[in-house]
C-alpha cells in the first residue's frame, strides 16, 4: 500500500498505517455517549446552544473544538445533533473510565507520539461517515485557538472532511460551590456551532507545506469563529 506523509497530533512526521485497519469505534455506543450527555449536561447545567443546524446531517465531520474546561468535551457530545468519537488523551483512560470511554465510542491517543493506532481509528471514523472530535490546541488551555498542533488539519485533509467549529464559552469561569474543578450547578454555558469550511486549498496535496498552509486557513477560520462566537453570546 503507497504511503502517504502526514503529521501527527504531536506535529511529528508520520506515514498512514499499512496494517489492518483497527476495529472502528462503536457508532452505536457513541449514540449512548450523546443520550448520556444530555442528561447529566442539561441536568446539571443550562447550555445555550446555537447554530447546531449547521452540522451536516450526513457525512464525515470534524468538530474543532476550543478547550479551556474538563467539560467542554461531555459538554459538546450531550448537545451536538449527532454522535461525538472524540480523540482523548490517554491519561483520561483509567481504571473503570477505561471500558466506559471505549464503549462510548471515544478516540485513546498517545499526545507525546505519532500514534498510528488512534490515526488509523480516526480515519475509519470519518470513511464511515462519521464525526469526530477534536481539541487542536492540543491539551486544556486559554480555549482561544491561539495555538493550534497540525493534526487537525491532517485529519481535515486525509479524510476529506469539512470542519465545524465550535465554541464552548462559560464553562471556565468562576468555580463551583460544592465542586471547585466544575462551573457553579445550573450556570448557563454557550455551545456555538459554526459554518463547515474545507481546510485544503482543492489541490488535493498532502505534503508539509500543505499541512501548514491548511493549518493557517483553520486557525484564521476558528479565531474568526470564536470572536463571532463572543459577540453573538456576550461572552
Amino acid at each position: 500500500m503507497r504511503r502517504h506523509p502526514g503529521r501527527g497530533e504531536a506535529g511529528r512526521e508520520v506515514t498512514q498505517p499499512s496494517a489492518p485497519a483497527e476495529r472502528l469505534p462503536s457508532e452505536r455506543g457513541a449514540e449512548v455517549g450523546r443520550r448520556i450527555g444530555v442528561g447529566l449536561m442539561y441536568g446539571l447545567w443550562k447550555p445555550r446552544v446555537l447554530g447546531a443546524w449547521k452540522v451536516p446531517a450526513t457525512g464525515p465531520v470534524i468538530f474543532a473544538v476550543n478547550h479551556s474546561h474538563n467539560i467542554d468535551g461531555p459538554m459538546v457530545m450531550g448537545v451536538a445533533p449527532r454522535p461525538t468519537h472524540f480523540l482523548i488523551k490517554r491519561e483520561a483512560f483509567v481504571g473503570p473510565l477505561n471500558p466506559f470511554l471505549t464503549g462510548i465510542g471515544q478516540l485513546k491517543v498517545d499526545r507525546a507520539a505519532a500514534d498510528r493506532t488512534a490515526i488509523t481509528r480516526a480515519l475509519g471514523v470519518l470513511r464511515a461517515g462519521g464525526v469526530l472530535g477534536i481539541f487542536p490546541e492540543g491539551t486544556r488551555g486559554e480555549g482561544d485557538f491561539a495555538s493550534l498542533r497540525a493534526g487537525l488539519a491532517y485529519f481535515a485533509v486525509r479524510g476529506g472532511a469539512p470542519i465545524v467549529p465550535v465554541a464552548v464559552l462559560g464553562s471556565a469561569g468562576r468555580p463551583g460551590r460544592l465542586v471547585k474543578a466544575l462551573p457553579p450547578l445550573r450556570s448557563r454555558v454557550d455551545v456555538v456551532f459554526g459554518d463547515p469550511f474545507d481546510a485544503g486549498d482543492g489541490s488535493g496535496r498532502r505534503t508539509r507545506k500543505a499541512l501548514d498552509e491548511a493549518t493557517e486557513r483553520i486557525q484564521k477560520q476558528l479565531t474568526g469563529h470564536l470572536e463571532n462566537a463572543r459577540r453573538l453570546t456576550g461572552r
